[in-house]
């Protein structure tokens, strides 16, 4: 018992639900850290393929759980002048990150990852709450019939 004093003990309840705008930011962030871990991976010259697991039939017409590696497209590109631009994406569209502006200038593979940590901070931290909004929004009004 005298180890479980040292600790601070508190009644918590664990949420049900989150509310939208702590889910959209929550997907996101986990977004960008497959991007980072991207990046990393090719600038030390190796490869990120995380798995996913997937239930196909197969040709018995057994149903079959198989592992899959994911399909992770990078967000970066090289632009006009030959720096790298990374598009900052909420599904399959592009987030404004400014008026007017939709991608983030970089001048080397370090400098990559730094600014998808800083923006992947920025998520965590609410200050592209209203963008992230504006997207989602779009994205759901394709849905409704």
């Amino acid at each position: 018992m005298a180890t479980l004093a040292s600790l601070k003990l508190v009644a918590a309840k664990k949420p049900t639900n989150q509310p939208p705008v702590v889910h959209r930011r929550n997907k996101l962030s986990s977004k960008l850290f497959e991007q980072i871990q991207l990046a990393t991976a090719q600038s030390e010259g190796g490869t990120y393929a995380p798995t996913r697991t997937k239930t196909v039939t197969n040709a018995d017409g057994e149903r079959v759980v198989v592992t899959q590696p994911k399909r992770i497209k990078p967000w970066w590109f090289v632009g006009e002048n030959g720096k790298v631009c990374i598009a900052i994406r909420y599904g399959a569209k592009v987030i404004e990150l400014s008026k007017g502006k939709t991608a983030i200038e970089v001048t080397s593979p370090s400098g990559l990852i730094e600014a998808l940590e800083t923006v992947n901070a920025a998520v965590l931290a609410g200050e592209l709450d209203t963008q992230i909004e504006a997207v989602s929004g779009q994205i759901r009004s394709l849905f409704v019939k």
